[in-house]
């Protein structure tokens, strides 16, 4: 069974080295699943669950959105910025998502992007954890490359993402995301080509397999 999790600083490319990895090693990208599996877990909305993943950019540029107005905790990976009325637990979200990645990979393996997979998968045997990792200055002018923003724009999306994500690794796992120790890979892949990227992560992968 092969397992990857990939952690990726924002601007790493991560979205396009994961599903080319993924394949690559004939195994699942799992990603967008998941949060419409711990929707069906908890019996909430899939939007509400997606508020919730630290994958999905819409949500965390429009919660981190409300900093000035809202409470600050700590969910699924991006600092969410509740109303009163919000009732379900944070630790439920990512309690399903914990569970969510470990049913998924030990049934067909997989690519995990982000979640803190490394940790969440450390006692997974064989599973091969990477860092995509950069100097903040190479993550804006890649996303500014990528996306067109501005550079202004750009820092401002690498520097928050990094800490809604550092955050909640921080909160639920006590660990530092960028922690050396917790990766087998560490990659800069503002410098390496994308492809060379995957050719690394996946000769590694089969590494494991001797």
């Amino acid at each position: 069974m092969r397992v990857v999790t990939i952690s990726a600083g924002y601007g790493t490319g991560g979205s396009v080295i994961g599903p080319a990895v993924a394949e690559r090693l004939d195994v699942p990208f799992v990603d967008r699943a998941i949060p419409s599996a711990v929707a069906e877990e908890i019996g909430c909305s899939l939007e509400e669950a997606l508020a919730h993943d630290d994958r999905a950019e819409h949500g965390l540029g429009r919660l981190l959105s409300g900093a000035a107005r809202l409470p600050t905790v700590t969910f699924g990976g991006i600092d969410v910025y509740l109303p009163e009325a919000s009732y379900t637990p944070e630790e439920e979200f990512v309690a399903r998502t914990e569970k969510v990645i470990k049913e998924t990979v030990r049934r067909r393996g997989g690519v995990v992007l982000g979640r803190a997979g490394a940790i969440v998968l450390k006692d997974e045997p064989n599973a091969l954890h990477v860092r995509l990792c950069a100097p903040v200055r190479r993550r804006v002018a890649q996303t500014m490359a990528i996306s067109g923003v501005s550079e202004r724009e750009a820092r401002r999306m690498v520097e928050e993402t990094d800490r809604a994500r550092g955050a909640y690794v921080k909160h639920f796992y006590r660990a530092d995301m960028t922690d050396p120790s917790l990766y087998h890979l560490m990659i800069d892949s503002t410098v390496i080509a994308v492809p060379a990227c995957v050719d690394m992560i996946v000769t590694a992968v089969e590494s494991l397999d001797r």
